[in-house]
């Protein structure tokens, strides 16, 4: 298990966080426990940040994250103030985890099984089921080696990594080069590419920008699984909620920060309603560009407009959430569906963005696990298309991408909707903008990018302001709900480094 930091120097502090998403939950519990006054102020109805729900007609849609990947990160979360996620939730295993279908007709399931997906992969080349081993192998050592001297340790200047332990751990690491060229060296079929690399869209990235240290994630899929936590993703910011609570964690939502003013030991925090939180430091979970351009002055900024401008951002999503009348046979909890090509697709999302004419998506459907999101006789389910942030987001487009994107689930699921629908809301960039004062309306921060990865991420402590932190997205270790649970973790041993 990896240990944290001692905390200790910052009890009797008080600090607001800005931003009920898990890396401002995960935050608000490590500085709780330490002993820590903290104050969580979310700007909209509800806690969870992207990972918000919405409710209608008796159907309960998770509205982003879906899949609960890298048990072992909640477990060690949990673990350390002395529970376990069964005390707050339990899980469901998935099986299959997901159901790819491909445009040209192919369909094939990843299963808890791995001589099953041996076998599938078997079928599609020869001798790829001995490579399947020995990529699996190196992804757990990855995901090992990377998780305890890497993600769970931040390194935030190259000195950090110019040492004998580092270049020991880092030895035969997946660390140079892209996971395009890592998952071709194990695999000549693009259909077992594209199996290998999906997980890439959670990571924000593109196979040709995304570094092969990634391929840990095909241990996660495989060999850890892919589960479903009982009430969906909200169902986990409700207990990081009930723990937040338990150590003492005061929540306001309906609170927007609109200014940070001060520097440690005297920090107020303004909200829209005219409140004023007086604290000794202040973290940030609310978006990284937002916080700076925002909500502070421009003396106080590290960055500048056009750094901002010239990152490379993570994908928007066009979303639609609709309940259906009775069941959807053919789909699984998960399901993609990809073109037999996406090069395209991923191109219209990083080098010529456009909303793409032949896109590849995702489909959630937890009412085939959980009867509870549906009403009887219903289905539950959302479709997920990929786009590039900072689209042109209207609704004339929304509504010719509703007929396109239905009309290609019918056509490659053989599942049609369009007759069944009997509640429907849609979710775009200009959404994300709004609810989450999202930059270009990005639907998770930062790609992990081969020139935005690790040291070359914006950092946990301004540089600018004293006691003004970061935790989130946009920081280390990066996307993703596990990864903004241990973000929570580093920026609170930063705070508590820099107290002592």
């Amino acid at each position: 298990m990896n240990s944290v930091s001692d905390l200790d120097s910052l009890s009797g502090e008080s600090v607001v966080v800005i931003g009920g998403g898990f890396g401002g939950l995960s935050t608000a519990c490590y500085l709780a426990h330490a002993g820590a006054d903290v104050t969580v102020l979310e700007k909209n109805e509800q806690l969870g940040g992207r990972a918000s729900t919405l409710e209608r007609d008796g159907f309960t849609f998770d509205m982003g994250p879906s899949w609960y990947l890298m048990p072992d990160v909640f477990e060690q979360f949990f673990a350390y103030f002395g529970k376990s996620p069964e005390d707050y939730y339990g899980l469901t295993r998935l099986d299959p985890h997901y159901r790819i279908f491909f445009k040209d007709g192919d369909r094939v399931d990843m299963v808890p099984d791995l001589e099953k997906n041996r076998e599938v992969f078997e079928s599609y080349e020869p001798g790829a089921a001995d490579k399947f081993d020995d990529y699996l192998r190196k992804s757990k050592r990855n995901y090992e080696i990377g998780m305890e001297h890497f993600v769970y340790k931040d390194r935030p200047n190259l000195r950090d990594y110019v040492d004998f332990d580092v270049l020991r751990y880092s030895w035969g690491l997946s660390l140079i080069g892209s996971m395009q060229d890592h998952v071709e060296n194990y695999f000549d079929h693009p259909k077992l590419q594209q199996i290998m690399q999906y997980t890439l869209v959670f990571l924000g990235g593109a196979p040709n920008n995304t570094p092969a240290l990634y391929n840990l994630m095909s241990h996660v899929d495989f060999n850890m699984g892919v589960y479903y936590p009982d009430g969906g993703l909200a169902g986990v910011v409700s207990a990081m909620v009930q723990l937040g609570e338990e150590l003492g964690v005061e929540f306001h939502t309906d609170s927007p920060v609109t200014e940070i003013a001060g520097r440690r030991g005297g920090f107020a925090v303004r909200t829209e309603d005219g409140r004023e939180f007086l604290c000794d430091q202040v973290v940030s979970d609310a978006d990284y560009a937002h916080t700076e351009q925002e909500l502070l002055p421009e003396r106080k900024r590290q960055y500048s407009a056009d750094y901002w401008e010239s990152r490379t951002y993570a994908p928007s999503a066009y979303l639609l959430y609709l309940g259906v009348e009775g069941d959807v046979d053919e789909l699984a909890h998960h399901t993609l569906v990809l073109p037999t090509q996406w090069d395209d697709h991923f191109e219209h999302i990083f080098d010529d963005p456009a909303w793409p004419d032949d896109p590849a998506y995702y489909l959630c459907v937890p009412s085939k696990t959980d009867d509870t999101v549906a009403p009887e006789g219903h289905s539950n389910l959302f479709v997920l298309v990929p786009i590039a942030a900072g689209l042109e987001d209207t609704p004339e487009q929304r509504e010719a991408y509703r007929d396109l994107v239905l009309a290609d689930i019918a056509e490659h699921t053989g599942v049609d909707l369009r007759d069944r629908i009997v509640v429907e809301e849609s979710f775009c960039v200009n959404d994300f903008a709004s609810r989450y004062n999202s930059t270009q309306g990005t639907a998770l921060g930062l790609a992990h990018t081969l020139t935005q990865t690790a040291l070359l991420r914006p950092g946990h402590a301004s540089k600018k302001v004293d006691g003004l932190y970061f935790t989130g997205s946009f920081t280390t270790p990066g996307i993703g709900v596990p990864m903004c649970l241990i973000s929570g973790q580093l920026t609170a041993e930063k705070m508590a480094e820099d107290a002592r």
